[in-house]
């Protein structure tokens, strides 16, 4: 891909900022528009904040060898209302880190313009506490192959937060085809990816880590929580079939051997061609709602490895086809299926089954409220004296995080089957394709939690 003249102007240009940054942070508030933000970007040190004026942004943004600190992390930020437009270009992907860290870049919109070359978002040296909030990225959809946010070199403590991607051919892919792009103890979390041709999101799997970069060498946990993910009639079919959501192996030894997925609170929602969600390696998987009307909800199995740790509890699955399917697994390692409600073409498989409830998926009416509504009217809360049973122990789970939280964000009692504590009528989140609140924090999203990483 060849760079525009000022691409490369403005990647020159952070290599001063760079040195800025290692100064002692002042920190101030810079007002750039289209026409001056390229020189306001070279001047950015740690701890300032640019604030980029609505209108339309034809040239790229890009953010190579630019560094805050943890204490004072580099601001790019656009009006509240996204009204910051970038556009596509041929030369370059539209936001660009490159050995880049402690930068937050907010209330953006990515407009990839149907063009057949730019990524949204892309790193391609290792970036790490890196912030993506709140911006709109559409028509990066010239083929399956484009992207809305990328990793291509790895990448640590990212925090992909409050986005909405729609229609692109993947909306996120992070780390590499061949393993080689670890992205390590993320946080994903209130994002809506819609109508992507293949995946919503893949994480790819993971070769050794690098030991010189500085990535974490401590158990880590990635966090995928709160989103929503739908596929619909434009979904790629035959060799290009690809699920919802797919996370792949950690390391098979060394650093990030017992690192795991807890994924958690996610709204899935139809997939023509393939699960909504497939997994492999270390995975949690606690508190979603899943329906497929038209395929299948849950693929736990060997892809480039096997699964290992596979803990799925209070799951609430409403699938035409398969709706939790386990198979594959290493030996060694605790697997257990626990307190789902799972209403599905086919039968459950997996090991070491306790109090979930299984039934044909035409029977989900007689428990949940209305299982196969349209969106709108769609609703997997119980019946009333539906989907309890003798508590579960639930501090088995404690470990988790949010593992006491029902989808809804609601204390659990281990009373309830499924999803959702509580039965009658639903008074949380009404499933819909629109970004997920968290209950108790007034729609806003949590802060990240901590990591289990050491540094």
């Amino acid at each position: 891909m060849v760079e525009s003249a000022l691409c490369r102007t403005l990647a020159a240009s952070l290599l001063g900022g760079a040195l800025l940054a290692a100064m002692p942070a002042i920190g101030g508030v810079i007002d750039a528009t289209p026409a001056n933000y390229g020189t306001a970007l070279g001047n950015l040190k740690a701890g300032d904040t640019l604030r980029l004026a609505s209108g339309t942004y034809t040239q790229s943004l890009p953010l190579q060898g630019l560094n805050g600190t943890a204490a004072a992390p580099i601001v790019i930020m656009g009006p509240e209302d996204r009204s910051a437009v970038f556009q596509g270009q041929s030369c370059c992907n539209t936001v660009q880190f490159d050995n880049s860290s402690y930068i937050e870049v907010r209330n953006l919109t990515l407009d990839g313009m149907h063009r057949p070359e730019p990524f949204g978002v892309d790193t391609s040296g290792p970036s790490h506490h890196i912030t993506i909030e709140n911006l709109k990225i559409v028509n990066y959809d010239a083929d399956q192959a484009m992207i809305g946010i990328s990793t291509k070199a790895v990448a640590w403590n990212w925090v992909i937060r409050r986005n909405t991607i729609i229609g692109a051919g993947t909306g996120m892919y992070l780390g590499n085809s061949d393993g080689s792009a670890a992205f390590v103890a993320g946080t994903i979390e209130n994002n809506l990816i819609i109508d992507t041709l293949g995946y919503n999101i893949e994480i790819k799997h993971q070769n050794p880590r690098p030991t010189n970069v500085g990535m974490p060498t401590g158990n880590s946990r990635t966090i995928i929580r709160h989103n929503v993910f739908s596929k619909s009639g434009n979904s790629s079919g035959g060799d290009l079939a690809r699920p919802n959501l797919l996370v792949g192996h950690f390391p098979l030894s060394g650093a990030g051997v017992n690192d795991r997925y807890e994924i958690y609170g996610n709204f899935f929602y139809r997939n023509p061609v393939e699960a909504l969600f497939q997994g492999e390696g270390n995975l949690i998987l606690h508190d979603n709602v899943f329906v497929n009307d038209i395929g299948d909800a849950i693929h736990v199995m060997p892809h480039n490895d096997v699964p290992r740790e596979v803990q799925i509890f209070n799951n609430t699955i409403v699938a035409r086809d398969d709706g939790l399917r386990v198979s594959g697994l290493a030996s060694g390692y605790t697997q257990r299926l626990v307190g789902n409600v799972v209403y599905s073409g086919n039968s459950v498989t997996g090991p070491n089954q306790s109090n979930n409830v299984i039934g044909a998926y035409s029977a989900a009416s007689n428990t949940l409220n209305a299982p196969t509504a349209a969106l709108g009217t769609l609703d997997l809360f119980p019946k009333s004296g539906q989907l309890t049973g003798s508590p579960i122990d639930m501090t088995t789970f404690a470990e988790f995080v949010d593992s006491s939280k029902d989808f809804d964000g609601r204390a659990r009692t281990g009373v309830h089957r499924g999803a959702y504590e509580g039965d009658g009528t639903n008074t949380g989140w009404k499933l819909s394709l629109t970004i997920k609140p968290v209950a108790g924090l007034g729609g806003k999203t949590p802060n990240p939690p901590t990591n289990l990483t050491a540094n």
